[in-house]
């Protein structure tokens, strides 16, 4: 049985990958930052009969992120699924945006992420793994255009990118893909509805699903299986 640990694993999109995950022959490791929501996540997971734990980490504290590389570093973990984000002021036109909001949501969404990252790749090396990132595609889009979160986005789609180059370049087994859901109810938009919106249970099987079938190194593809603009 592989572990996987998914970030951001006590709601949502996260859940649910979390879920899909266990269900199909995983060992799950919940990231999330309160201990009893991600404990009462574990809980679920368990009670449906999948081999789950919780790990706190706090992707605005360094500290935190060093102390999940020391105490997976025995373990046998094969996948991370950077799931954990937050959507910064996304009412703000981008121009007004404060520096405040975007570096708030830099530090979570790619300087935590990323740091998170290269804190367990030499696990996730030993292993064979994979990184997955859940992020969004950032050409421009009049339905979605808040700037704090795209920015951030955009940073991760390019450590995505660039950092794949790196492990096929060194030879490293690790590969890393990143993974558009589309438009999904959960409560980073409000949980927002409408007939264009996905419900996440829906999302995290179709996740997983091309977790398990394999993702190219240095991908980044929708759901649907198209290259992310």
């Amino acid at each position: 049985m592989k572990t996987a640990l998914v970030t951001g694993a006590n709601k949502g999109i996260g859940f649910e990958i979390a879920k899909q995950l266990g269900l199909s022959g995983w060992r799950v490791v919940v990231g999330a930052r309160d201990a009893s929501r991600g404990k009462a996540a574990v809980a679920t997971l368990k009670a449906l009969g999948i081999s789950a734990s919780w790990q706190a980490i706090d992707l605005t504290d360094s500290a935190t992120l060093d102390a999940v590389g020391k105490q997976l570093e025995n373990s046998d973990l094969s996948l991370l699924v950077n799931n954990a984000g937050i959507p910064g002021n996304q009412e703000l036109i981008g121009y007004d945006t404060p520096l405040a909001d975007l570096r708030s949501t830099m530090e979570v969404n790619f300087f935590g992420t990323f740091a998170l990252t290269q804190a367990l790749l030499p696990i996730l090396e030993a292993s064979h793994g994979q990184i997955v990132n859940i992020t969004v595609p950032t050409s421009p889009n009049v339905f979605l255009n808040p700037f704090a979160y795209k920015t951030s986005k955009a940073a991760q789609n390019t450590m995505t990118t660039s950092m794949a180059l790196w492990l096929e370049h060194e030879n490293q087994t690790t590969t890393i893909a990143g993974i558009h859901p589309g438009p999904v109810t959960t409560d980073l938009n409000g949980n927002m509805t409408g007939d264009f919106m996905q419900d996440a249970p829906t999302v995290g099987e179709k996740i997983v699903a091309l977790i398990n079938n394999g993702l190219a190194n240095g991908t980044l593809v929708e759901l649907d299986g198209m290259a992310m603009p």
